[in-house]
C-alpha cells in the first residue's frame, strides 16, 4: 500500500467500489451467497446516506483512487441523554489495508463526526470472534459490559 490514506464521506460514484467492501463485510457474518442480504437493503442502505433527512452517514478509507475500507454510522435518541449517541454499525477493510492503521482511521472520523453533530458518545459491538478486530477495538474504546440480546420478527 504506497500513497497517503484520505477518510472521506462516501460520494455517488463511489458505488462501484463501495459494493465489493459491503459485500466483503456482510460475507464475513456469513450474509453470502443463499443468506446474502436482498439487493433491495443494499439499494435502500446506499440512497439513505445521500438523504439529507436520513441519520445514517458513510466514510471511506482511499488511497490513490482506491476504497481500502468503510464505515457505516447512525445517530439516534437516547432516553439516558439529552444529546444524540452514535452508533458505528459497519467498520470493513480489505485485507490488505488491515495492521496498517486504516480501520483506526476510520474509526477516529467516526469520533470527529459524532462530536461534531454534538453526540454524548458512540458506540458498536462485533461478534465475539472477530479477535482481530477486537484487538483494535480494546485500544480505542472501553468495553462496556453489556450482552447483546435480539429476536427476530
Amino acid at each position: 500500500m504506497d500513497g497517503e490514506v484520505q477518510i472521506r464521506a462516501v460520494r455517488p460514484g463511489d458505488f462501484n467500489q463501495w459494493k465489493p467492501l459491503w459485500d466483503g463485510y456482510n460475507a464475513f457474518y456469513d450474509r453470502k451467497d443463499e443468506t446474502a442480504l436482498p439487493d433491495a437493503v443494499t439499494q435502500m442502505t446506499w440512497s439513505r446516506f445521500f438523504a439529507e433527512e436520513e441519520p445514517v452517514h458513510a466514510v471511506v478509507a482511499e488511497q490513490a483512487g482506491r476504497l481500502l475500507g468503510l464505515a457505516h454510522f447512525l445517530f439516534h435518541r437516547s432516553t439516558i441523554s439529552v444529546e444524540p449517541v452514535c452508533y458505528l454499525q459497519d467498520l470493513f477493510t480489505i485485507e490488505a489495508a488491515r495492521g496498517k492503521g486504516v480501520g483506526r482511521a476510520l474509526i477516529e472520523e467516526v469520533y470527529r463526526r459524532a462530536k461534531a453533530a454534538g453526540s454524548s458518545r458512540i458506540y458498536w459491538q462485533t461478534h465475539e470472534t472477530n479477535e482481530t478486530a477486537m484487538r483494535l477495538y480494546d485500544r480505542v474504546a472501553n468495553k462496556s459490559g453489556f450482552i447483546v440480546y435480539r429476536k427476530g420478527l
